[in-house]
């Protein structure tokens, strides 16, 4: 029996800070991390400021509130339960990007999760445990596993991945392919996979 190609896509990144509350800004953290200056910084995320509005979304990074996402994470992992992962997931992207909330603070998970249907008391508790811990942590060794390091990343048929903000057509194109080759969701080694870009899949012959 045939089954639709399986496409995982990961898009939310782990912060890899361990502070809750930060006192510098996205430019700052920046301008460490790649070895530029401040300006360069700001240069940069201006560019993907116009690219997201050419997009229609809202990106406000002069008020960003820096914080470690793990929690956010495990509210993710936990929305999932309840049928609700995607509508978790693009809440919390659209409150840190362009709301400028602080993913980091519970009370503020708390109220987004109730935005998207789920039930307080049950994300409160779950927050204020060790809940979830182990899938974001599962998660995130699958991406290292894969070699994932940066999003968004489209893994299908756990051989293929699709990396970066690629156009449709890419995506089309690169879909087509695959069910031409293979057709089945099947298991692959990872070490096995191969890479889609902006030129298509470089898909090997059988």
């Amino acid at each position: 029996m045939n089954h639709p190609i399986e496409v995982v896509y990961k898009c939310f990144e782990l912060d890899p800070t361990s502070e809750r509350d930060i006192n510098y800004s996205i430019y700052e953290s920046l301008s460490k991390k790649y070895g530029m200056s401040i300006d360069q910084a700001k240069a940069n995320t201006n560019n993907m400021v116009q690219m997201a509005k050419e997009l229609g979304l809202d990106y406000q990074f002069d008020t960003m509130i820096l914080t470690n996402t793990f929690d956010a994470h495990r509210l993710v992992m936990f929305a999932k339960k309840q049928g609700l992962m995607v509508e978790m997931t693009e809440r919390i992207l659209h409150a840190y990007f362009t709301e400028s909330k602080h993913i980091g603070d519970h009370k503020t998970l708390i109220q987004l999760a109730v935005e998207v249907g789920l039930d307080q008391e049950s994300v409160a508790r779950m927050l204020a445990s060790d809940e979830m811990s182990h899938e974001v942590r599962a998660d995130e060794q699958e991406a290292v596993d894969y070699g994932i390091r940066s999003v968004p990343f489209f893994l299908v048929n756990k051989k293929y991945a699709i990396t970066g903000a690629q156009p449709t057509q890419v995506f089309v194109d690169s879909l087509n392919q695959i069910i031409e080759q293979d057709g089945l969701a099947e298991e692959f080694p990872h070490d096995e996979g191969e890479f889609c870009d902006d030129e298509g899949c470089d898909i090997p012959k059988k």
